[in-house]
């Protein structure tokens, strides 16, 4: 296995090996199928086996790896019908979080909403999608916290964990920051007004674009990212690494 550059940031932790992993899984460097082996993972992130077998074991735990024993780890295929159903269980979640979100968040706690989706407006004009990608998780956690229904709370949580890879993707379109950031002022819009039935619909159309456009991945997880985005009329920014 060829060593490639840079393909976590130095201070290498856990979720920076789940990060690079599941990007390159999703960009079809890693096909389905291929055999994930610890020792050439480990010494191609120059770490312990330790944090690979644990970043595998939550890559299993996102449906991208699958595990069996005395066969190890191999790169699992994502049907676009499971895709589908998990984000339209994220679409509900989202759209519960937000509508109760809107009816019970305290003042300061949309008053942290607001600025926080005011100053990301930043971050979109310097097309810093890794900031952004920050602030878009802290965003919604916001929201989950906001319901103030831990059960709830808790299976949003769960959920994203699962679909993190795929929503992450959809940095990679092109004018995609300046679409979150607006989509995000609809739903902040209803929220700071106590508009339950807003800010639902707001957060599930929201979610709803992010699992339109990782269904294309999906469904040929093998196809390089810029012939996934013509195929889904779609520009994309950067490249597939």
């Amino acid at each position: 296995m060829q060593r490639p550059k840079r393909l976590i940031r130095p201070g290498r932790t856990v979720d920076q090996v789940v990060r690079s992993l599941s990007d390159r899984i999703l960009t079809g460097q890693l096909r389905p199928g291929e055999k994930l082996d610890e020792y050439a993972l480990a010494d191609l992130y120059d770490v312990s086996r330790t944090p690979v077998r644990e970043a595998l074991g939550r890559l299993s735990a996102m449906g991208l790896v699958e595990r069996r024993p005395n066969r190890g780890a191999t790169v699992a295929v994502v049907s676009p019908e499971y895709l589908q159903s998990m984000f339209e269980s994220m679409a509900e979640l989202e759209s519960i979080c937000a509508r109760l979100a809107a009816e019970r968040m305290t003042v300061a706690e949309r008053r942290t909403l607001e600025h926080g989706h005011r100053d990301a407006a930043r971050l979109v004009h310097l097309g810093a999608e890794d900031d952004y990608e920050e602030f878009n998780t802290e965003f919604h956690t916001q929201l989950y916290l906001g319901a103030h229904s831990p059960h709830i709370t808790e299976l949003a949580m769960q959920t994203r964990d699962r679909l993190a890879p795929f929503r992450r993707a959809q940095f990679r379109l092109t004018g995609r920051l300046a679409k979150s950031w607006q989509e995000h002022d609809a739903i902040v819009t209803a929220v700071l007004q106590a508009d339950g039935a807003a800010a639902a619909s707001s957060a599930k159309a929201h979610v709803s674009v992010v699992g339109e456009a990782s269904a294309v991945f999906a469904e040929e997880p093998h196809t390089p990212v810029r012939r996934i985005a013509a195929r889904s009329r779609l520009p994309i920014t950067g490249s597939a690494t």
